[in-house]
């Protein structure tokens, strides 16, 4: 089986369907997993409940995380990814439909890797998408000691 290139994860069932279709659409190579839930992602990631026995040591290359998750919030997903070394350096772009200063800000020092605002239609989430899948899955991003790149839109 091929390591997944994106995880995708949001609660809202209509854009969970939007980014996988838009991602589809233009990256038609990416292997895709998604995740509902903040606590579903960490399972995913860190090989626990439904997916126990999953080898940790390979990682998605990229997490399109949701900000706004309603059990456990995207910023709580975050920082669980960035407190565990399998998944330090692992590249996560915030997702969100917030235009709020504070809560890019509080993304940016929980260690987000970029902060993309939600699409307003289909053929601008499409391009969104491209861009991160191209620069974060197709490209070599920054180097992890970097501290992070852009990677927004």
């Amino acid at each position: 089986m091929n390591d997944p290139a994106i995880l995708v994860v949001d609660d809202n069932p209509d854009h969970l369907e939007l980014i996988v279709m838009a991602l589809e659409d233009c990256c038609a190579t990416a292997r895709i997993v998604t995740a509902s839930e903040g606590a579903q992602a960490l399972d995913f990631l860190f090989g626990r409940g439904e997916h126990a026995g999953r080898d940790t040591t390979r990682q998605p290359r990229l997490v399109i995380l949701d900000l706004k998750l309603v059990r456990l919030s995207g910023l709580e997903v975050l920082r669980a990814i960035r407190a565990d070394p399998r998944t330090t350096t692992l590249p996560v772009v915030i997702h969100s439909s917030s235009v709020e200063d504070r809560d890019v800000a509080e993304c940016y020092a929980g260690g987000a890797s970029g902060y993309v605002r939600k699409a307003t239609d289909f053929d601008d989430l499409r391009a969104k998408m491209r861009r991160l899948h191209d620069f974060w899955v197709l490209g070599s991003g920054p180097a992890p000691s970097s501290g992070g790149a852009d990677g927004a839109t």
